[in-house]
């Protein structure tokens, strides 16, 4: 606006301080006011409020307020004809630079794939894809159980999916089964959603009328990918179709693992443990937190009587926890804290070999001696 305050008063004529409303008011009905009632604001003899009386320099008068209104008014169209400029020069800079691209360029809005940052981007645009879906949502949901806020954030969107008849089916790690929310949810939105597990699930994915996918972009989900690329988006259709027929419905039971003593989330652990993971990324891959990790893994060693991780390397490849479930005849006829003799004469040769390489030094990031078994990895 007009004018410049002083650096105790910095304003305009318009919005004066309040010791300078009342001293201008007072001149204003007064006619003039005496030149030390307005020591204390300076402003307004700067702003030109006030100035001296040519007949008597201890007094000032007012401008009247027609004039101060008039300047204003002038300053106001300035500042509107200078803004006016800048944004016509802004948009010819546009135009100029969007020339150079050629006319079939695409909008940015039916770009292949769009960053979204920033949480309310993300949401605005999980918004309207779910406006415009007709008929089916994919989600993949890593983690653990899922806490109420998170399942409350989407329940509006799920809800409206739910009235237009559009039919939702999701992934989760089976420790999601333990979570009351999970169950409330599901039965909340009834037919119209569908839930299955699984130990591991990737990271997460949305997918609306397999047309459109979220997938997030960085560590802590600030960031997102809207993908519409056809191949993109037909890559992770196929993708979670895959995990889909692997998975277990979330009504259903979990399978027994067939060893005594051994639940079906010790196994998954145990696999992984064989793979050379350490505690904190088994405990991330299955949704868990480390401290409960290391209790299962406990219990564990408990079970198949092993003192120390070399040992449980053994133990966990002695009693076929090293990999996928196998068939009755193929597992050994001691399966929990046995000797090596009981596994037959190669399962004890290679045990000894993975207790041996785990007690052998290798060098940082080196992936282990040559023939190493993979149960040695357990002790890095």
């Amino acid at each position: 606006m007009a004018g410049h305050g002083t650096d105790a008063h910095p304003h305009g004529a318009d919005r004066l301080c309040e010791a300078g409303d009342r001293v201008y008011s007072r001149a204003v009905r007064r006619g003039r006011v005496p030149r030390e009632d307005a020591e204390t604001v300076p402003c307004l003899v700067e702003l030109a409020l006030l100035h001296p009386d040519p007949d008597d320099m201890a007094w000032l008068v007012p401008t009247s307020p027609q004039e101060v209104m008039t300047r204003l008014l002038r300053s106001v169209h300035d500042e509107v004809g200078a803004s006016q400029a800048r944004v016509g020069a802004a948009v010819a800079a546009v135009e100029w630079y969007a020339g150079l691209g050629g006319r079939e360029q695409a909008p940015q809005e039916g770009a292949a794939i769009r960053v979204l940052d920033g949480l309310p981007r993300i949401r605005a645009a999980m918004d309207e894809a779910t406006q415009a879906c007709a008929s089916e949502v994919l989600t993949v949901q890593p983690g653990g159980i899922r806490r109420e806020d998170e399942l409350a954030e989407g329940l509006h969107r799920a809800l409206e999916l739910r009235r237009r008849g559009v039919r939702m089916r999701d992934l989760y790690t089976h420790v999601a089964r333990h979570g009351q929310g999970l169950h409330n949810y599901m039965e909340l939105m009834g037919d119209a959603a569908e839930a299955r597990t699984l130990d591991e699930v990737v990271e997460r994915l949305i997918l609306f009328d397999r047309k459109v996918a979220f997938i997030p972009a960085s560590a802590d989900r600030t960031i997102a990918l809207e993908l519409r690329h056809p191949a993109l988006v037909s890559y992770l259709v196929t993708v979670f179709e895959r995990l889909w027929r692997l998975a277990i419905p979330l009504t259903a039971p979990l399978p027994e693992t067939g060893i005594d003593g051994i639940t079906h989330r010790e196994r998954s652990i145990a696999a992984l443990l064989a793979e050379g993971h350490q505690d904190a990324v088994v405990a991330e891959r299955l949704g868990i937190s480390v401290r409960t990790c290391r209790a299962h893994i406990a219990r564990l060693s408990e079970t198949l009587g092993a003192a120390s991780r070399t040992q449980l390397g053994v133990r966990i490849a002695q009693a076929g926890l090293d990999g996928p479930p196998r068939s009755p005849e193929l597992l050994p006829a001691t399966r929990a804290a046995g000797s090596a003799d009981a596994a037959g004469p190669a399962n004890a040769a290679s045990a000894a070999n993975a207790a041996g390489a785990a007690s052998t030094p290798s060098a940082p990031g080196a992936p282990g001696a040559p023939g190493a078994h993979r149960g040695s990895r357990t002790a890095r």
